[in-house]
């Protein structure tokens, strides 16, 4: 099946992943962006594949990312509004899978952070996109923080 991109995307997503994509993952890795009230910053993404939990389709979201070991962190924040992010919900219903670093590609198990490592992974998360704590300060949900392990 073919993955396509996640519906209802911002435009600079859409945007971003057909950059990613189009060019094999040459472009795209590190993107350069000035968020409201930062400086210029220059941030690593990834491009994650996950299986839509009532679609079955498979669905790409672009996303900035950081590292524990060999595996990847991303963050579950969608700008800090009330509800998780469809690509959450999705590694929910299926933590299987695939994702885009550069030109890498590998397939993960997604899970989500807890207690202490969600606390350490949260301090390495806003080292590398500073706006997650004000995202945290516009919802009362806890912000999930996801975990994708590589496997073989």
């Amino acid at each position: 099946m073919e993955a396509k991109l996640a519906p209802k995307m911002p435009q600079w997503m859409v945007d971003h992943a057909n950059k990613y994509l189009s060019s094999g993952g040459a472009e795209g890795h590190i993107y350069k962006i000035k968020p409201p009230n930062y400086g210029d910053l220059e941030v690593p993404s990834l491009l994650l594949t996950t299986t839509g939990r009532k679609s079955g389709e498979k669905f790409i979201f672009p996303l900035f990312y950081g590292t524990t070991g060999n595996s990847y962190i991303i963050v579950a924040s969608k700008g800090g509004a009330p509800e998780h992010p469809g690509w959450y919900k999705n590694i929910l219903g299926n933590p299987e899978v695939e994702v885009q670093v550069g030109t890498k590609k590998l397939k993960a198990r997604a899970r989500t952070a807890s207690g202490a490592e969600r606390a350490k992974l949260w301090e390495e998360a806003i080292k590398f996109w500073p706006p997650y704590t004000d995202y945290q300060k516009k919802t009362e949900r806890e912000i999930p923080v996801v975990v994708l392990d590589p496997v073989q």
